[in-house]
């Protein structure tokens, strides 16, 4: 018997090989819907690469050409100022202080964010959604989704920006005339408000003149003591006429001639800001200093402008008490080196518990030295609606709009040089009884000394005092803080 096996009939496709499947064709439907799929997709990314492209391809041609125009142009003046900005990088920072030009700027990116916006979404419909499988058109729906938002949302975000840039600049500084420096520099008053219970306004309770050098930012930090006692006025200004044998008066100090001048506000007939001026006044009789401006930081403010930036990192020596005096103390700031937040920075620059002034106001100096060192262009501009907001709730100036840039410029040269402190503080001087002659020479020759000038170190008149105190700052009161006078600030926090 014979066994007579079935005739086996070939494969269309040619015999089969081991582990390759047999290939699956696809109809002309399926294929002209892939097709109708990636021309979709296509004027969608055309749209993201250059605006107007899909439309110049498929769609309107006269809007097309319009809006490549404009996307071109806009990429040419774009490359223009990126390449001045690198050459003269003053431009940048004028630009960004131009109240007019950021409106230019908040206009143009709310008119690109509607317009690309509309463009994806005629791209959209140039791509034939109706004609998509449904797979296909949800896939085409969210990509064009994604790329409408995101591009419009980004554009929106920068207006905003903007916007809040130019509400800084309008707000904050003012529209007076700019001043020249001074033998080469720029002489800043900066104070801290204390608006203290039952006081009116601020009042300046911590007084240090920024001395910048106008071409390398290299700055002279000089700080006075609230306390000063038993000096005169600059000759011929008007405290000088009111108060012609000096501020010599029982318990008169200088935080107290603010108040005296706001009291008697007539006698500064033309004045915004009595107090402040006659406390220009002042300072400049003390160190013979001409200020150029003057900035009031309201100290109730500042812990917003440190949260803002993400902390500051300081070198906390000794335990530093927060919530006041005595009865009040809450707790402590440990030392190490930590990175403190808004409200605990603020009590290491105040805390006067189990300390003095003169070490609460080098404790003030590593906090400005580390805030110039540590908040960086990029945490800057990442936190730049924070700060904006910070900053116009806690300062006021009187530096014209037209001066920012030049100040910003010279805040990123002094973040590559050392800061030089002069504090008028005992040992080095008494307050109740000051040596002018003493004061203004060690100002000029530590100014002598940040632009590399030769000057002789002046000798110490010391003043001791009855308390070795530390009060979390490196050095002593008999001796000094040496964060009080330094070649080196940052070397000595």
């Amino acid at each position: 018997m014979s066994l007579d096996r079935p005739p086996v009939t070939p494969h269309p496709a040619g015999p089969a090989r081991p582990g390759v499947s047999p290939r699956t064709s696809s109809s002309p439907d399926d294929r002209a819907a892939r097709v109708r799929f990636r021309r979709a997709i296509t004027l969608m990314l055309l749209t993201l690469v250059a605006p107007g492209s899909a439309q110049l391809l498929a769609g309107n041609r006269q809007v097309g050409r319009v809006a490549l125009r404009i996307w071109v142009g806009l990429l040419v003046v774009v490359a223009a100022l990126l390449l001045t900005g690198l050459v003269w990088h003053g431009m940048v920072f004028e630009l960004a202080s131009d109240v007019l030009v950021l409106g230019v700027v908040r206009f143009v990116l709310m008119a690109l964010a509607v317009g690309w916006a509309t463009l994806f979404m005629d791209a959209w419909r140039l791509g034939d959604p109706l004609s998509l499988r449904q797979p296909q058109r949800v896939a085409a729906v969210g990509v064009n989704g994604l790329l409408c938002f995101s591009v419009a949302g980004t554009l929106l975000f920068g207006a905003h920006v903007v916007g809040v840039q130019r509400e800084l600049m309008s707000s904050m500084f003012t529209n007076g005339e700019a001043t020249a420096a001074t033998a080469g520099r720029y002489n800043v008053l900066l104070m801290g408000g204390d608006s203290g219970e039952g006081r009116v306004g601020l009042r300046p309770d911590s007084m240090t003149v920024a001395s910048i050098d106008a071409e390398t930012g290299r700055t002279v930090l000089i700080s006075l003591p609230r306390n000063m006692q038993n000096f005169h006025f600059r000759d011929g200004s008007t405290m000088d006429k009111q108060f012609p044998e000096g501020w010599t008066c029982d318990d008169c100090y200088l935080n107290a001639v603010s108040t005296w001048a706001t009291d008697n506000a007539g006698v500064f007939k033309k004045s915004k800001n009595p107090g402040i001026d006659a406390t220009i006044d002042a300072i400049e009789g003390i160190t013979d200093l001409r200020i150029n401006y003057w900035a009031m930081v309201n100290m109730a403010g500042f812990t917003e402008l440190v949260d803002a930036v993400g902390g500051v990192e300081l070198n906390v020596r000794d335990r530093i008490p927060v919530g006041g005096l005595g009865d009040d103390v809450v707790g402590y700031i440990e030392p190490g080196v930590r990175t403190l937040d808004g409200h605990d920075t603020l009590w290491f620059a105040r805390a006067r518990e189990g300390s003095d002034d003169y070490s609460r106001m080098a404790r003030q100096k590593c906090v400005m030295s580390a805030m110039l060192d540590q908040v960086s262009p990029q945490s800057a501009l990442r936190n730049f609606s924070d700060i904006a907001k910070a900053s116009s709730a806690m300062i006021s100036t009187d530096v014209p709009g037209s001066e920012v840039g030049t100040f910003a410029q010279l805040a990123l040269k002094a973040r590559s040089e050392p800061i030089s402190t002069v504090s008028l503080v005992p040992p080095l001087i008494n307050t109740a009884d000051p040596d002018i002659e003493l004061i203004q020479n060690r100002i000029a020759n530590a100014i002598d000394r940040a632009e590399g000038k030769e000057a002789p170190k002046p000798s110490r008149k010391r003043t001791r005092t009855p308390a070795d105190m530390t009060g979390g700052s490196l050095g002593n009161m008999s001796d000094g803080y040496a964060a009080n006078q330094a070649e080196d600030l940052g070397a000595t926090c």
